[in-house]
């Protein structure tokens, strides 16, 4: 059922869908809720063709739950949610990051809190994303800003959850979910699968290679293997009250993604040379592109990806302009990373246009703005 390759006018939720057909998804479970609710639909129909298995459950938690079993049983496996259902599977994404289980979660942002603003857009979720669960772990995230990216952001998804297994996280909003624009779809799509264990004797699952990434066991093939959330050994042993053991478990789960940012960061650069630069992401950075596409007093930075913290080109901007102008639409949360890295790499001043309220910051928006900076 995955579409053929060409050129097609899609939603941006119908282009997550093909997206996660073309990574090869082979099951979703889901429960519906606005402004998300198009990706459950779409893929009720496709999957039933693509020799795939569709749930809708009775809650979120139970839709995040049968995701992740369904990833142990051996697919590729995903759900699609917005704001108080993301909250609601707080708990099993820690489960997943713990068990180290591939999943992707695909969250339709909306104003909030609780039912807030069901059919406007918001970015109220992308501190939730990283720190939502408890304890100390990471995540990948990545941002579209497009039809387009909603396609290649999905695949992206999949193939760095299966690569690093972890849960990955698509952050689109109301604005980008239902937007409708072009979608190319090429003839070949880079797809990674996890890389499967061998069976050279039945502990080989515990096994940890350098890159810190175990190989995924398969059930029926012979492998002893534990699924826990408890902290343990890497020989299947459950040790909570080992201090040692927690302290090289949890550091593992959270180095395996750190140290590879470079390979799963994400950005697109506008006008590097200007001294004033935004660094926005999503629909927010929608009327900062046509500014700088315009004036080339101003740059862009604007992030594809926010989980891992793409510390790298955050800096490399700070380093090269005088002043930084920070567009959300929240009050303020990836500001303070960004603020914290652009400070460090000697960017003193720093600012927020930050927009709630379920409509992005406009071009005129942005160029008032930049006016009162003294940047146009």
């Amino acid at each position: 059922m995955k579409i053929a390759p060409g050129e097609y006018f899609l939603q941006g939720n119908e282009a997550c869908v093909q997206g996660a057909l073309s990574a090869g998804v082979r099951f979703f479970a889901g429960y519906p809720i606005t402004p998300s609710t198009e990706i459950a639909e779409g893929l009720s129909h496709k999957l039933k063709g693509a020799d795939g298995v569709f749930l809708q459950m009775e809650d979120e938690i139970a839709c995040i739950s049968a995701v992740i079993g369904a990833s142990w049983g051996g697919v590729k496996a995903m759900t699609a949610t917005s704001g108080p259902g993301f909250s609601l599977m707080q708990e099993a994404i820690g489960y997943a990051a713990m068990s180290e289980t591939p999943v992707v979660i695909v969250n339709v942002m909306r104003g909030g809190p609780s039912t807030g603003q069901p059919t406007r857009a918001s970015q109220g979720d992308v501190m939730q994303t990283k720190y939502g669960s408890h304890g100390d772990y990471q995540v990948i995230a990545f941002a579209p800003a497009s039809v387009q990216e909603m396609f290649d952001l999905t695949v992206d998804s999949f193939n760095y959850s299966e690569k690093y297994r972890v849960p990955a996280f698509l952050l689109s909003d109301a604005e980008i979910g239902h937007m409708r624009g072009l979608l190319k779809i090429p003839e070949h799509i880079r797809i990674i699968d996890r890389k499967e264990k061998g069976m050279k004797r039945p502990d080989e699952a515990y096994d940890v290679p350098d890159n810190l990434v175990h190989p995924f066991p398969v059930f029926g093939k012979g492998h002893k293997t534990m699924i826990t959330g408890m902290t343990h050994t890497d020989t299947s042993k459950i040790e909570p009250e080992d201090a040692r053991v927690h302290q090289e478990l949890v550091e593992r789960l959270s180095e395996k993604i750190l140290r590879n940012r470079k390979d799963i960061n994400k950005w697109e650069l506008m006008c590097p040379g200007s001294k004033t630069m935004i660094v926005s992401y999503g629909s927010a950075s929608l009327g900062a592109k046509e500014v700088a596409a315009s004036d080339d007093r101003v740059g862009l930075l604007r992030l594809k990806s926010l989980w891992p913290f793409p510390e790298e080109p955050v800096a490399e901007v700070a380093r090269n302009c005088s002043q930084i102008l920070v567009s959300e639409m929240n009050l303020g949360m990836m500001y303070w990373e960004i603020k914290r890295v652009a400070v460090e790499n000697g960017c003193k001043k720093v600012e927020l246009l930050s927009k709630i309220g379920g409509d992005p910051p406009t071009p005129s928006e942005f160029r008032h703005r930049l006016r009162e900076m003294g940047a146009l």
